[in-house]
């Protein structure tokens, strides 16, 4: 445990001594009712206690691509909580959702994501070596019949399926490069083409 968490323990149990020394003295005369004023106020505090534990997956599931057109050919992401810029692509018509990897030279999908787009990940020749920050790993390269972001359909897309584990895909430059001009200022991507 850490100082915060240490604090944070010792400040709650503090409070929660407090409360029960109040419903001790103040309920004397009534136990039945302590009682029950004790376990709303346990309840209460559960629930706070739960919301905050779960208040990462909530933000997580809320956010969205938030895809905006500006014009033909103009597309703009705001940067969500985490920091990354998430597009969703219709790939082979599938709907992928990808976070945008500068630092990665190529389109990486995950094996899940690969065989949602039509591909078998068990039938792919993983032959390439990519390094990541978590070290080497092998990547089958492949080619992708249709990428579509917005209104701007590309095909013949080169790409690769990551042989290791990964959290989602990623969009790297290999598809970046595609749009004429790549902005990122202000907490928004833009893509032009």
């Amino acid at each position: 445990m850490t100082g915060d968490n240490i604090a944070t323990l010792l400040y709650l149990s503090l409070l929660a001594c407090a409360v029960g020394g109040w419903f001790f003295i103040s309920g004397r005369q009534n136990w039945g009712k302590t009682m029950q004023m004790a376990a709303v106020w346990g309840f209460i505090f559960l629930g706070a206690i739960a919301a905050y534990g779960l208040w990462n997956d909530v933000q997580r599931q809320g956010m969205n691509d938030q895809l905006l057109r500006l014009g033909d050919g103009l597309i703009s992401v705001p940067r969500q909580r985490d920091g990354h810029y998430y597009l969703t692509l219709a790939v082979n018509g599938e709907n992928i959702r990808f976070v945008v990897d500068t630092g990665a030279t190529n389109m990486v999908l995950t094996r899940e994501d690969a065989r949602r787009a039509g591909l078998d990940p068990n039938t792919l020749n993983f032959i390439g070596i990519a390094n990541t920050a978590n070290g080497q790993v092998r990547t089958a390269p492949i080619r992708l019949d249709t990428v579509r972001l917005g209104d701007v359909t590309d095909t013949n897309v080169p790409a690769s399926v990551n042989g290791g584990e990964m959290f989602g895909s990623l969009l790297g430059m290999g598809y970046l490069e595609k749009w004429g001009k790549i902005e990122i200022s202000g907490g928004e991507l833009r893509l032009t083409r």
